[in-house]
């Protein structure tokens, strides 16, 4: 079996290789042709168009963005005859609205659609220990279970649409909070608390979350570079949440206040940096 990637950057890279290591034979197609070469090293066919790679792939990963760019890579007018017969799963995070709409356009076009948007990092998909959502049919989720295994957890979740409303409540999370925890430790500091006892306090009680520790020293140093996630892709999702929220209903206003302070992060220059440069937004 044939496994395209489409989209070798932070996650779709070390995801590539993984299935490399694993021995499926992997086309990839990257924009940036540059991220593509040493992928091309390990073993991978490098496709010169999403074109090429659609037409010689069995089953297509996507690691994209957002729904613009699965859109420029699948549905211009050339490509579409290329679709008929294949099975395109999107691992990327989009709005369950977005995943809908890409799946009523495979269907017309003759492929097969699932999501499994995945909840982890750069260590956890060198190591194929991704959790791994899939929304799907029943049929499809067996049908694709030892792929998806080989890079990490797969659950079934439900149709198509439910696993994406299940990674943007997750990154939600994340937003809001690494945004709590650094207006909190930002105060004690200001407050002239030590950390020490703060940290020792906070890690006793139910308040605690694993995510603290992880960001603590990148905060305290305001060392932010290497990110596993920057901070324009947890912005990108904070608006896809809210604007699937919004339309549900939801009073979504303590997530408008997170957003607003993502979006001084990147004024100051670090869209590209680990997100958990939003303590610096908050620093007075």
């Amino acid at each position: 079996m044939r496994i395209g990637m489409i989209g070798t950057g932070l996650m779709g890279f070390p995801m590539a290789m993984r299935l490399l290591e694993t021995g499926y034979p992997v086309i990839v197609y990257n924009r940036t042709t540059s991220k593509v070469e040493p992928l091309r090293e390990a073993g991978a066919t490098v496709a010169g168009t999403p074109q090429g790679l659609i037409a010689t792939s069995d089953c297509i990963l996507l690691m994209l963005t957002n729904q613009d760019a699965i859109e420029s890579v699948l549905f211009r007018s050339e490509f579409q005859s290329f679709l008929s017969g294949k099975t395109v799963i999107s691992m990327g995070t989009i709005s369950p609205t977005d995943s809908k709409t890409i799946q009523k356009e495979i269907l017309k076009a003759g492929g097969n659609y699932l999501e499994a948007p995945v909840l982890g990092s750069i260590p956890e998909a060198k190591a194929g220990t991704l959790q791994i959502m899939v929304g799907s049919t029943e049929a499809q989720f067996d049908q694709w279970l030892n792929l998806l295994k080989f890079l990490g957890e797969p659950k079934y979740i439900g149709e198509v649409g439910s696993a994406a409303a299940l990674k943007l409540a997750l990154n939600q999370l994340i937003a809001s909070l690494t945004t709590a925890f650094a207006l909190s430790l930002n105060f004690v500091q200001q407050q002239g608390v030590d950390l020490e006892l703060f940290m020792d306090i906070l890690r006793k009680s139910a308040l605690y979350a694993p995510t603290f520790d992880k960001k603590l020293q990148r905060m305290l140093e305001e060392n932010y570079e290497n990110p596993n996630f920057p901070t324009k892709h947890l912005l990108k999702d904070t608006n896809l949440f809210l604007q699937e929220a919004v339309k549900m209903g939801l009073n979504a206003s303590s997530l408008a206040g997170v957003k607003a302070i993502l979006e001084a992060t990147q004024k100051l220059g670090k869209s590209n940096d680990d997100y958990s440069a939003l303590f610096t937004t908050i620093k007075p």
